[in-house]
C-alpha cells in the first residue's frame, strides 16, 4: 500500500513547511495549495486521502473550497481557522469538515487528529455490516447510505456516523464526548459543542426526507446529549 497523501491548504509559506515536516516525518506525501483555486485544482490532480483546509484563503474561500469538496466527494476534512468565534468553527463543521483545529495550534495536536481521521476512515472501509433497520429509517453502514421511507438522506460523513451511532443502540442516552469519540476517534475536552451543530444538521436533512415526525427521532436529553427515539424510528 502507498503512502496516504495529505492536501495542506493555507496561504502561510512557513506554516505549510512546518506542518509538512511533520507529516511527511511520519510517514505521509504532503501536496499543498496556497489559494481555493489552487486548492480545488490539487485536489483533483492528486486525489488526496484527507484535506487540512484553512478557512481564510484568497481567491476562494475555505468554506467555498469545503462546499465543493463536499459536493463530489466524501474525503475526510479537517478545518484550520484562525478566528475564535464558534459559529465560524461550527460552519466548517455544518458544510461537511470532518474537524477542526484553531490557530495557534501545535504541529504534534494536528498530527494527532489527521492519525485519528484516517484510522476512523479506514476502519469504516473495512466495516461490512448488514442494514439497519429501524421503522422508516434505514442505514446501509457498507454502503455508506441512509434513507427515511425511501427518501435517500445526503449525510456528510460526520453526520452518517453520527446517525449510525445512534441507530446501533436506539433508546440509549449517548453525552458529547461519547458521540465524540464515536465519529471523530477521540474526544476532546472543549469540542463537545460540535456535536451539536452535526444533530442540527441531521435534524435538518430528516425533516427534509421525513417531516417533523422525522426530525424528533434524534432526542435531546436535556444536561446530558442525545439519543434516537426507537418509538418514532
Amino acid at each position: 500500500m502507498g503512502k496516504r497523501t495529505i492536501l495542506v491548504v493555507d496561504d502561510e509559506p512557513k506554516l505549510v513547511e512546518v506542518i509538512r515536516a511533520y507529516l511527511e516525518c511520519d510517514g505521509y506525501r504532503v501536496v499543498s495549495a496556497g489559494d481555493g483555486r489552487e486548492a480545488l485544482e490539487s485536489f483533483r490532480k492528486d486525489r488526496p486521502d484527507l484535506v487540512v483546509l484553512d478557512l481564510m484563503l484568497p481567491e476562494i474561500d475555505g468554506i467555498e473550497v469545503c462546499r465543493r469538496l463536499r459536493r463530489d466527494s466524501d474525503v475526510p476534512i479537517i478545518m484550520l481557522t484562525a478566528r475564535a468565534e464558534e459559529v465560524d468553527e461550527l460552519l466548517g463543521l455544518e458544510l461537511g469538515a470532518d474537524d477542526y483545529v484553531t490557530k495557534p495550534f501545535s504541529p504534534r495536536a494536528l498530527l494527532a487528529r489527521v492519525r485519528s481521521v484516517l484510522r476512523r476512515t479506514a476502519q469504516e472501509t473495512k466495516d461490512d455490516e448488514a442494514t439497519l433497520s429501524l421503522g422508516p429509517l434505514r442505514i446501509n453502514p457498507a454502503r455508506h447510505e441512509a434513507a427515511w421511507e425511501e427518501a435517500p438522506l445526503a449525510l456528510t460523513p460526520t453526520e452518517f456516523r453520527l446517525l449510525l451511532a445512534l441507530a446501533k443502540r436506539p433508546g440509549r442516552v449517548f453525552d458529547r464526548l461519547e458521540l465524540l469519540e464515536r465519529i471523530q476517534g477521540e474526544a476532546y475536552a472543549g469540542y463537545e459543542r460540535t456535536v451539536d451543530a452535526h444533530v442540527k444538521n441531521l435534524r435538518k436533512k430528516l425533516a427534509g426526507a421525513g417531516g417533523t415526525t422525522a426530525a424528533s427521532s434524534v432526542a435531546t436529553v436535556p444536561g446530558i446529549g442525545y439519543k434516537l427515539e426507537a418509538s418514532r424510528a
